[in-house]
């Protein structure tokens, strides 16, 4: 795979999000299944697995610590803090005593006495992300995490926590279809050294052209609450598949290699995290980092899918009061 850094560490282009083992994509796979797919990633060469301790209540880091524990040294371990499930809601806290209590809790569920990268999850508006991120620095100081990372949050308060303490990697929804990232915390990254993960870097499915209709997902797939995949929006986005397949043809690989060979083209300090339950899925997604686009397909790429031509917001209204990420100015 091709090499890409967090900080110091090699983590490689493609890494792994775990969270649809547990959590948000409706019922989750058997537990004999998912450690399948954990184990064939690490042994296929990803050396990156992202977790967090909202993902399943907290199952997402007891799968992790169970099954990939025994093999703790041949990977690197990302989780989060400061988003987590109480009594069954989500919970956005950000004090220190929080995080701090987070921390240690994952590190018995994940069966390490290390995570080399702990982002605070979201920020919690009411605690000055400064406290936040200091917090967080105490850790590093104790050797409980190895680096600092930030969810969601907007380049103006990555310099902020950056002051405090350097932010190895910045994670946040990028791909052809969400394009937020590029009014100002992808050139941030850059900037400051910081790497910039990219979560659903397939459109949350939508960019591997195989999910015709919305409606039929799982009850409690969290893409029925996505304005995106509505019925007054999905049908107009799906028109762009046709020409994305086109394009894919072109470029002599798949529709998901294609926009996680995007993903990847947009700088070497972007990692893509995409996520799978199918082993035979996570073997594409690999494949896509031998992909090289030329500039004609990437303009034509970008012509095709991006914020004007993309029709609802990625979040609701409810979601996106949480995140502090840039937003494009409505129309």
């Amino acid at each position: 795979m091709t090499t890409r850094t967090i900080g110091t560490l090699d983590v490689g282009s493609i890494g792994l999000g775990c969270m649809n083992l547990s959590h948000a994509y409706g019922v989750p796979p058997a537990r004999e299944d998912a450690a399948k797919l954990l184990l064939h990633a690490l042994d296929a060469g990803v050396r990156h697995f992202d977790t967090a301790a909202l993902y399943g209540a907290t199952a997402n880091e007891e799968l992790i610590g169970e099954v990939l524990g025994p093999r703790r040294d041949e990977f690197f371990l990302a989780s989060k803090c400061g988003m987590t499930s109480v009594a069954g809601r989500r919970v956005i806290d950000g004090r220190p005593e929080t995080l701090k209590a987070t921390c240690d809790a994952a590190l018995q569920r994940l069966r390490t006495d290390h995570i080399d990268l702990y982002y605070l999850h979201r920020w919690d508006k009411t605690i000055p992300v400064e406290e936040s991120v200091g917090a967080l620095a105490e850790l590093v100081a104790a050797g409980k995490i190895g680096a600092i990372g930030l969810s969601e949050v907007s380049a103006a308060t990555l310099r902020r926590a950056h002051a405090v303490h350097p932010i190895a990697a910045l994670q946040t929804e990028y791909s052809l279809w969400t394009r937020n990232p590029e009014l100002g915390t992808l050139a941030a990254c850059a900037e400051l050294g910081t790497a910039f993960v990219a979560f659903s870097p397939l459109a949350r499915g939508f960019l591997t052209g195989t999910l015709d209709e919305p409606s039929a997902l799982p009850e409690k797939d969290i893409r029925h609450g996505m304005p995106r995949f509505w019925p007054e929006n999905y049908p107009q986005n799906l028109t762009l598949l046709d020409g994305f397949r086109a394009i894919a043809d072109d470029a002599g690989c798949s529709p998901a290699q294609l926009a996680l060979a995007w993903v990847l083209s947009r700088g070497e300090h972007v990692i893509a995290l995409p996520g799978t339950r199918s082993i035979a899925h996570l073997d594409e997604d690999l494949g896509a980092a031998e992909v090289a686009l030329d500039a004609d397909v990437l303009q034509r790429l970008e012509a095709l899918i991006n914020q004007d031509t993309v029709h609802g917001p990625r979040y609701n209204a409810a979601t996106r009061a949480d995140v502090d990420t840039e937003e494009f100015a409505a129309v």
